[in-house]
């Protein structure tokens, strides 16, 4: 199957952010819903993907090859929010952080955000096994790992 540049980009980044769902590359795409989505990736990239037993979409591995990304190296693919978040968020022996404390830092930082954009991208590293969940009154969040054993590349392409 040949693919369009726009399909072998869209390809590239469900590669990148995997495991994705729905509205992150809903929103990495500019379309209008999570169904267009879905719309997009039966149509064009069907034998390139599949979803996972939570329903994460991931890539299949010729989807990788074909785009040229290895996905066994250890380098953490994501958009610039979800790297600023690694460099802000408490430790994995420190204390959680709620969502507004991680937004709050965030623009201690001068990074412009919201709450929304925060709590979606603390949820997509925490579908990557970045980031884990600490159950309190409210949900707290901080690093499943090490910070120094991970290495961060940031995605060329801004958050939507």
């Amino acid at each position: 199957m040949t693919l369009s540049e726009e399909a072998k980009s869209r390809l590239t980044d469900l590669v990148t952010l995997q495991p994705t769902k729905n509205k992150e590359l809903q929103d990495r795409w500019g379309l209008e819903s999570g169904s267009d989505v879905h719309q997009y990736l039966e149509s064009e990239l069907k034998e390139y993907y599949y979803r996972d037993e939570n329903s994460l979409i991931r890539a299949t591995p010729e989807a990788a090859a074909l785009v040229g990304i290895d996905t066994g190296d250890d380098v953490v693919r994501v958009p610039k929010l979800q790297a600023e978040i690694i460099e802000t968020l408490a430790g994995p022996d420190d204390d959680p952080q709620s969502v507004v404390s991680v937004l709050h830092a965030l623009q201690a930082g001068e990074i412009e955000t919201d709450v929304d954009a925060v709590r979606s991208a603390l949820r997509s590293l925490e579908d990557k096994g970045i980031v884990a969940v600490v159950r309190r009154t409210v949900p707290t969040f901080r690093l499943a790992v090490e910070r120094d054993s991970i290495e961060v590349e940031m995605l060329d392409k801004p958050d939507a």
